[in-house]
């Protein structure tokens, strides 16, 4: 699923290469095993930021979820990096054991570049966040409210909360709020 348009579109192989290598990557480290070859070509190469975010069993319960906004690392290596994250270090979460990693599905967010935008000019289902303010930063992707259904205001708010700010902290002029927009693939 596209929320606006990122730029660069990696075609179907490449996504479907990303999401094998991810999953690779979080078995390699569970099991210590050898680091999975990169897969080349295909788009992969770019420097994009990216998340990748492990949903559990039937109800699709959040697992863990870690990105990089921006990077001038490959999005191969990026992904590669915040897969075995999400499933080791999402402080929220125990880290990932092998014998979930079969009911664990893997989903990636590759993030266009950050755009500033007014409050007024959020486009909820769009355009991820991130909340800038007093020394705290919070993001929420853009699949987030959609999945919630939340409004406009309750997404800025969300994100402020997240950032460890006040929840209307996002009408204070000292805010800064950026947009981005993302493809979304997984399995």
């Amino acid at each position: 699923m596209t929320y606006g348009a990122p730029g660069e579109e990696l075609p179907d192989e490449g996504q479907q290469a990303l999401v094998r290598f991810a999953r690779a990557s979080i078995q390699a480290a569970l099991t210590g095993g050898r680091s999975p070859p990169r897969p080349e070509g295909l788009g992969l190469e770019s420097p994009r930021g990216a998340f990748v975010t492990l949903r559990l069993g039937r109800g699709a319960a959040l697992r863990g979820c870690v990105g990089l906004v921006a990077t001038d690392q490959p999005l191969v290596d990026v992904v590669a990096h915040v897969a075995v994250a999400a499933a080791l270090r999402d402080d929220r979460f125990d880290p990932l054991t092998a014998d979930e990693l079969p009911s664990v599905r893997v989903e990636i967010s590759v993030l266009g570049p950050l755009f500033r935008v007014r409050p007024e000019d959020v486009v909820v289902g769009e355009m991820g966040l991130v909340v800038q303010a007093r020394g705290r930063r919070g993001l929420l992707l853009p699949q987030v409210p959609v999945e919630q259904g939340w409004d406009r205001d309750t997404f800025l708010t969300r994100t402020c909360l997240k950032a460890g700010l006040p929840a209307s902290a996002w009408r204070e002029a000292a805010t800064e709020i950026d947009g981005f927009r993302c493809t979304v693939f997984g399995e």
